[in-house]
């Protein structure tokens, strides 16, 4: 982005001519919806992770991606599943669509993912599942949240919307032995295929449910009864679907996007690095790093003020031209679930004081370092004292 007198957004999304001409391209083939370039795709994710056995299935939105990954694990009404309250409000719907309870727990102040010791005081003969949620492109403790899971017998889904390619023990996540993970490709993530999400599933019981839930419980897939030169209509329906499948449009955006993955999270590794040396000793806590020798996927850079209210300062920064954003506002105090699961605040301690005091900085690959320096004037500008 240039560095101008223009008003800098909060996230803008990597696209160039890659991107461009992957798309023209799948414009004029004559297939848009769901076939080559998504099992493309697919295969492209799977060799990103590298780890054998994996089934992936791209998917319309992550939101999708927790559904089918919930269904595909039998999770249903009766069932509780622990998440954090510390979250976008998909990772609980999803469990609602089952007719199952969702359970809140806190976060941990050190890397702001959900405390296993609270995910241990939650769970009751009802547990079935955890949903885990990696905040802001780092990892939450895996090896710890999956001893717990093992103990109990619970299946893990990890929400990784934010942690593409996050790593934790050294292993990317996607990998860690979760029974399922699911990531995001919304416009503002660390890639991007417009909308959209993967899948990724351990075991191939589980994909084959995913695969036909994800468009309308049909046994087969749209591609393989279309591109056939013989008659090929017929198909069965096993269970009443869903329509999740991602188009080949948009497919074709994350085959372009896949190749530069590495260099956009280095980027964004830089403006990290960048805003953590200018504005350290500044009235405001900086995002946790990752555990040593892991690697944070930068979705987000979210400071918790201190100098100031956390709203004054956001209405500071618009007012110097800066976008930002608020990440999250906790489960705990939105009106579904708060009234829904009986929910105070004083049950978050740390999420609710984060909350109060967290604003997000633009963070992304497309910014230069010119704008980069522009951020930082105006939180130096805009802080008392700074």
């Amino acid at each position: 982005m240039p560095s101008t007198d223009s008003f800098v957004p909060f996230a803008l999304p990597d696209i160039g001519p890659q991107e461009e001409a992957e798309v023209l391209d799948t414009l004029r083939s004559g297939w848009l919806t769901t076939g080559p370039k998504a099992a493309r795709f697919e295969k492209a994710f799977a060799d990103l992770l590298g780890a054998p056995g994996l089934h992936l299935l791209a998917v319309n939105s992550a939101t999708a991606g927790l559904h089918l990954a919930l269904d595909a694990l039998g999770i249903g009404p009766g069932d509780e599943v622990i998440t954090t309250t510390h979250t976008f409000t998909a990772t609980a719907e999803v469990i609602r669509y089952m007719g199952a309870q969702p359970v809140l727990v806190d976060i941990e102040p050190g890397s702001l993912c959900m405390d296993p010791a609270q995910v241990a005081a939650r769970i009751t003969p009802r547990t079935r599942a955890l949903i885990v949620v990696h905040f802001g492109g780092r990892s939450a403790d895996m090896t710890a949240l999956l001893a717990l899971a093992r103990t109990h017998d619970l299946r893990v889904v990890e929400d990784a919307a934010h942690a593409l390619p996050a790593t934790h023990a050294g292993q990317l996540v996607g990998t860690l032995g979760s029974d399922a993970t699911v990531f995001s490709f919304y416009a503002n993530k660390t890639m991007t295929t417009g909308e959209g999400g993967m899948l990724v599933l351990r075991d191939e019981a589980h994909a084959r449910r995913a695969r036909a839930m994800r468009l309308h419980g049909i046994d087969r897939d749209a591609f393989a009864r279309f591109n056939t030169a013989v008659p090929a209509w017929r198909y069965d329906v096993v269970a009443p679907g869903f329509k999740y499948n991602l188009t080949d449009i948009a497919a074709a955006i994350g085959l372009a996007q896949l190749p530069r993955l590495r260099a956009m999270q280095q980027r964004r590794a830089e403006i990290a690095a960048a805003y953590r040396e200018a504005l350290a000793g500044l009235p405001l806590a900086l995002p946790p790093l990752p555990a040593p020798g892991d690697v944070h996927a930068w979705h987000l850079f979210p400071v918790q003020v201190q100098g100031m209210a956390r709203d004054a300062f956001i209405d500071a920064m618009f007012a110097q031209g800066i976008g930002m954003s608020v990440h999250y506002v906790p489960l705990h105090q939105l009106s579904y679930w708060r009234q829904s699961c009986g929910l105070d605040a004083g049950d978050f301690p740390v999420s609710q004081g984060v909350y109060e005091r967290t604003a997000s900085l633009p963070i992304y690959s497309r910014m230069d370092d010119a704008t980069v320096q522009r951020v930082i004037a105006a939180v130096r500008r805009v802080l008392p004292g700074a």
